[in-house]
């Protein structure tokens, strides 16, 4: 799931074939997530990645609804000799945007730093999950 104009860009040849099908459950609860009723996802997902960026987006995905962590909490989790940017990387590549929610990931400051879709859409994200008080 991908923003306009998303960074880093996504392969186009890795996607196959358009079809509009199959993605009514998926649209029905990302409108639920948007208008603040669904806090959670509940989709079967399959994502090709390498190890470490499986990691990564697996404590991503453990981050509760209406809060945040930072890249460098995510890089000592992941133990030592993990850097930060390396963290950081790793959350740019995530494919499935709000459902991996990497828009919960902030800065050390607790600042927006960066975000595949925008900061405007990282902060209106946050404040659907009333994520509490950033300095933005």
């Amino acid at each position: 799931m991908y923003f306009p104009r998303h960074w880093p860009r996504p392969d186009r040849s890795a996607f196959g074939a358009r079809s509009d099908e199959g993605f009514e459950e998926a649209a029905r609860q990302l409108g639920e997530f948007l208008a603040g009723d669904r806090s959670a996802f509940d989709l079967p997902l399959t994502v090709r990645a390498s190890e470490f960026d499986r990691r990564v987006w697996e404590l991503v995905a453990g981050v509760p609804y209406g809060e945040t962590t930072t890249y460098g909490e995510l890089a000592r989790s992941l133990g030592a000799g993990t850097e930060p940017r390396d963290v950081g990387a790793a959350v740019g590549r995530n494919p499935l945007c709000i459902i991996i929610p990497c828009h919960r990931v902030v800065g050390a400051t607790g600042k927006l730093t960066g975000y595949a879709g925008g900061l405007d859409r990282n902060r209106a994200l946050l404040e659907i999950e009333h994520a509490g008080a950033l300095l933005w």
